[in-house]
């Protein structure tokens, strides 16, 4: 059922940005041709990375660390009986677990990030 609201969806988007990345190109030469290229946006500086975002790297790497020692915490823990996702109740304690060992990636990131500026 979710393919068949999917896939028209992905299609759609996908129609969608390349008419729009066409329709740019026709109008960045319309507007070269009428002798504007500096309202063209063709000869803009290509910019360097930001500050923000230096070390995405690091970033998704400690993240996906930390979401695969969560859910190493999270086997760990329905071993010895603590979580059980079987006995007719859907508990929300794994899902928790792991927000938090995600959370706490990106506080790593933050942390490394702040003390590398300095």
């Amino acid at each position: 059922m979710m393919q068949d609201v999917l896939i028209p969806a992905i299609v759609f988007f996908g129609l969608y940005h390349i008419i729009k990345m066409f329709t740019d190109f026709l109008l960045k030469r319309k507007i070269i041709k009428a002798g504007h290229i500096e309202k063209a946006g063709i000869l803009d500086p290509v910019t360097t990375v930001s500050d923000e975002n230096r070390f995405p790297t690091l970033k998704w790497g400690l993240v996906s660390l930390m979401a695969g020692i969560g859910m190493i915490v999270i086997e760990l823990m329905s071993r010895g009986g603590e979580i059980s996702w079987v006995k007719g109740y859907n508990s929300l304690l794994p899902v928790g677990i792991e927000l938090v060992f995600i959370a706490a990636g990106f506080l790593i990131y933050f942390f490394l990030v702040t003390t590398k500026k300095r």
